[in-house]
């Protein structure tokens, strides 16, 4: 089968899909907007963002295995297996089932690392939806959530499948239907640390809550932007240069960017002029993640 980052329901045919594996999406997300509203005894942070899914991003192979082991290929530099999102979901999908059954689990990563488009978190959530599929173990979407925010804050949205306003550590999801625009995502060659950012002396902690309604009717925002830009002259740059042709900001704690566009033309347009600098893709947002799309696909 054609590999390609961009996802389309064409792709999730039952009839494409191998015999022996599963092709599985794991799509990146976006921060539409981020607020930091106080942080917790624990040191976690309570926010307001609302998340939406995009049409691109990493793939997960994964062949079913009898032996109950858990292989995952190629290793991620710098990255122990058993600190690896996708190991720790299948484990703890394993150990909260009693399944005997293992895989493998071959990543095709195309989601930039430090980006803040949610790339691990997407993979772990990916692996706890497609497992759970797999080795039979029918734990509902609400049960997988509830595993998934030990692994991040971000996993449960990724699990539930829909666009959402998150508060909380992320946990209290709400469903949301935002436009679903076209995307220009940019990222200059660093990555940034979210607990360097989190940590950081000068990050807003006491933006007031708002009810929803109220956060879509202003313009958007992102508390950790002005750290970011401040830390990382890269970021400060690619974003003052993608201002210059559309609404954009920081998503999640970055080093991705991002400007929204109401066509695919305005954003390749935009897209094939940024600096030879930076790296990037142009995406759809869809309110529902590409994940579940899949699922409906193959559950059929």
């Amino acid at each position: 089968m054609k590999k390609t980052s961009r996802f389309s329901t064409a792709l999730f045919k039952p009839s494409e899909q191998p015999a022996e594996t599963l092709r599985v999406p794991s799509p990146a997300k976006l921060n539409l907007f981020l607020y930091i509203n106080g942080k917790r005894d624990d040191g976690y942070h309570e926010l307001q963002t609302l998340f939406q899914f995009l049409d691109y991003g990493d793939w997960l192979e994964i062949g079913i295995r009898s032996d109950g082991e858990i292989h995952l290929y190629p290793e991620l530099p710098g990255v122990k297996k058993e600190d690896n999102l996708i190991y720790r979901a299948a484990k703890m999908l394993q150990q909260q089932t009693g399944s005997r059954l293992g895989a493998d689990i071959h990543l095709d990563k195309v989601l930039p690392l430090g980006g803040g488009v949610g790339g691990g978190s997407s993979n772990a959530a990916t692996t706890l939806v497609a497992l759970n599929y797999l080795w039979k173990t029918r734990l509902s979407l609400a049960e997988l959530a509830d595993l998934g925010v030990k692994l991040g804050a971000d996993v449960p949205v990724f699990v539930h499948g829909k666009a959402a306003f998150a508060e909380g550590v992320g946990e209290k999801l709400t469903d949301c239907e935002p436009p679903e625009k076209w995307f220009v995502v940019l990222k200059p060659d660093i990555a940034v640390s979210t607990a360097t950012v989190f940590t950081h002396p000068d990050l807003p902690r006491n933006t007031p809550k708002r009810p929803l309604a109220q956060l879509l009717s202003e313009e958007y925002g992102n508390d950790c932007e002005k750290v970011v830009r401040n830390c990382y002259p890269e970021v400060e740059e690619t974003l003052a240069w993608l201002l210059k042709y559309a609404p954009s900001r920081l998503t999640g704690t970055g080093a991705c960017v991002f400007a929204e566009f109401d066509n695919e033309e305005s954003a390749q347009t935009v897209f094939e002029m940024k600096p030879d600098s930076v790296s990037g893709f142009v995406a759809k947002g869809c309110n529902r993640s590409p994940l579940h799309r899949w699922l409906d696909k193959i559950s059929k």
